[in-house]
Order: structure tokens, then sequence, then C-alpha cells
């Protein structure tokens, strides 16, 4: 696939991905934006996104960032093939309380069977809260 295009199709299809993972819908994240080779995914926090100091969980900033990550994967590999994450490390920087979140990834490198990704995390107020570097194994068609 092109990094400098993608057709109609492609892109009705990542638009609807989403729709298809449960526990991103359960999280309530959102894909907002995407072009080939990123992603930018949000989600509005809730107090059920919180752990028992009143800051974000986590759980839920590594699945924005696995999510954001996912699918800018998914705009750089052919429709049919499949994918999964290798590994996921993250850097958290500073807190999150409340307000919306956002999770801009991009793909670094995409090899015959592993593709690199980045992701930077940031809060309402546009301050960097945490970074990543992701891995996912190209599983073919």
């Amino acid at each position: 696939m092109s990094l400098n295009k993608m057709t109609a199709a492609q892109e009705k299809r990542i638009r609807g991905a989403l729709k298809k993972v449960p526990f991103a819908n359960l999280l309530g994240l959102e894909l907002e934006t995407f072009t080939p080779g990123t992603a930018v995914v949000g989600v509005t926090l809730r107090g059920e996104h919180l752990q028992n100091n009143g800051v974000v969980h986590g759980g839920v900033i590594a699945s924005l960032i696995d999510t954001a990550t996912a699918f800018a994967v998914l705009t750089v590999v052919p429709k049919q093939e499949r994918v999964t994450t290798v590994d996921l490390t993250i850097t958290y920087l500073r807190p999150l309380v409340d307000g919306r979140v956002h999770a801009k990834a991009k793909v670094l490198r995409t090899g015959r069977r592993v593709v690199a990704v980045s992701a930077e995390v940031s809060g309402a107020d546009k301050t960097l809260a945490a970074t990543a570097l992701s891995t996912y194994l190209r599983l073919g068609t």
C-alpha cells in the first residue's frame, strides 16, 4: 500500500474497524484522524478510567496507545493482511486526570515481517504524558 494515498475503500474499512473492537468501545476510544502511516485515537476520560489515586489507570493509556498504533499499521498493510502486536514499551511521563486524551501514532518502518510504530499521548492541555514504541508482526492473509 502506498504511503501517499489511500483509496475510498481503504478509508471506509479503517473507519469501520474500530466499531468491531468491543474492548475499545467499552473504553470509549474514538478514531479521530488517519493518513497513510499515521492515526490519532482519543478518549474523553470518565471516572471508570481512573485508578484509586484519581489519575488515569496505566492500562487505559496502554490500550489507547495499542489502538492508535494498530490503526496506523492498518493504513499501510493490504486489506486482507492480518497483524498482531509483538511488543509495546511505554514511558509514562506525567499523570492524566480528566478531559480529552489523544494518542498519535506513526509508522516508523514497514518491513516484510514486522512494522515498527511510535506513539505519543497528550492530555487536553497538549502536554506530553507518555511515549511508546511498538512492533507488529505481519501474519499474512
